[in-house]
């Protein structure tokens, strides 16, 4: 019997995701995490007045969301005194990575991204046939300088670079990144990934022309203002190019709870500065946790923790299993040399006490296997 096929670029892709969820790691454990601290969320949840917001607003989820977004964008055009025209919002930064692609790149186009850092820009290349160059961190940092040089060498269409940096959580400074910017060359652009900007130091977040025609700004709902699950980001940009995302975006993509939710989380300005002291004091315990068991932590400017294991890929895997064994769920970052850390979500107090009984037992563990 036959069958439509897959296009032959489709039949070359693996079946897989850029993560393996907790949730397929629960269903493969039989039991659930007793500390979610892998994915980066934020254990803090959202603002009461975003939980009200979006309960108040199921009741007409029978109606689709504003195809526009258009309060939403007012709210984030006020918020950051950036004109309507120059923002889009979508489905969390991973849906605009996914638009972005697709607007630009085609079979054999080249992008830059840095080899490690977050995987779901590659999976999205991958799979409108662009072809990957990936440069090595320096110093457990992206490296803009060698981003720009490869992308000059391979005559890349994108650059990937994000500002703080996942999965080691460092960062650079605003004046580094506008240093960048003005090296991207004329027929490139580069995405500036801000996911964790509201948690990183003042002078992280450079002061641009949203229409300088070579950058583009992702930021998102889903870490500070603690809204994972409602996928919503948005991309600050030029006009151009963010009117273009309406030629290739799904136009009721966004749900009205979410639309609701993120137009709370923009007023409520206080829980985001509470949020912030809740991060830094969760940064602080897991630095404190690492240091009573002999580690060292990678200074952290988001809401987890990269965590030195102190050896090899190898030696930090092991460790991750054992804490995965003892109900943590916990990440680490895949390549060389940084996969010798594990990475660790900033939780509540109690999600930290469990890290502090669990990881001497994981070290342990590691070590005598």
């Amino acid at each position: 019997m036959t069958q439509p096929q897959l296009t032959p670029l489709a039949q070359k892709l693996p079946s897989t995701v850029p993560f393996v969820g907790p949730e397929t790691q629960e269903r493969a454990r039989g039991s659930v995490f007793s500390a979610r601290l892998g994915a980066n969320e934020s254990s803090f949840g959202p603002s009461p007045l975003v939980i009200a917001a979006m309960q108040a607003a199921a009741s007409d989820t029978w109606m689709y969301g504003d195809p526009e977004n258009y309060d939403l964008r007012s709210a984030l055009s006020r918020a950051y005194g950036t004109p309507m025209e120059n923002i889009v919002v979508g489905e969390g930064i991973d849906g605009l990575l996914g638009y972005l692609v697709r607007l630009f790149i085609s079979d054999g186009d080249a992008v830059v991204t840095s080899a490690g850092a977050y995987p779901t820009f590659n999976y999205h290349v991958a799979g409108f046939g662009g072809v990957v160059h990936a440069v090595p961190y320096r110093d457990d940092h992206e490296d803009p300088a060698a981003l720009i040089a490869k992308a000059i060498e391979v005559g890349a269409k994108l650059i990937y670079f994000a500002n703080p940096d996942n999965p080691m959580g460092t960062h650079h400074s605003a004046e580094t990144v506008l240093e960048m910017i003005a090296k991207v060359p004329s027929d490139c652009l580069l995405i500036l990934d801000e996911a964790y900007v509201e948690l990183a130091p003042e002078g992280t977040a450079p002061t641009f022309d949203p229409n300088t025609p070579n950058v583009i700004r992702m930021r998102t709902f889903s870490k500070a203002y603690g809204m994972a699950g409602a996928r919503v980001g948005h991309a600050i940009g030029p006009v151009d190019l963010i009117t273009a995302f309406g030629k290739i975006r799904n136009h009721f993509g966004m749900s009205r709870i979410g639309q609701a939710g993120a137009l709370a989380a923009i007023a409520d300005t206080a829980y985001l500065e509470d949020i912030r002291g809740k991060v830094a004091a969760a940064r602080g315990r897991i630095s404190q946790i690492a240091a009573d068991n002999g580690l060292s932590i990678i200074p952290s400017a988001t809401n987890f923790v990269a965590v030195d294991c102190g050896q090899d890929g190898d030696f930090a895997r092991r460790v991750l299993a054992e804490l995965i064994a003892r109900d943590l769920f916990v990440r680490m970052p895949f390549v060389a040399p940084q996969d010798r850390c594990i990475r660790v979500s900033c939780g509540t107090p109690s999600q930290m006490d469990q890290l502090a009984a669990a990881l001497p037992e994981a070290l342990i563990a590691a070590r005598s296997s």
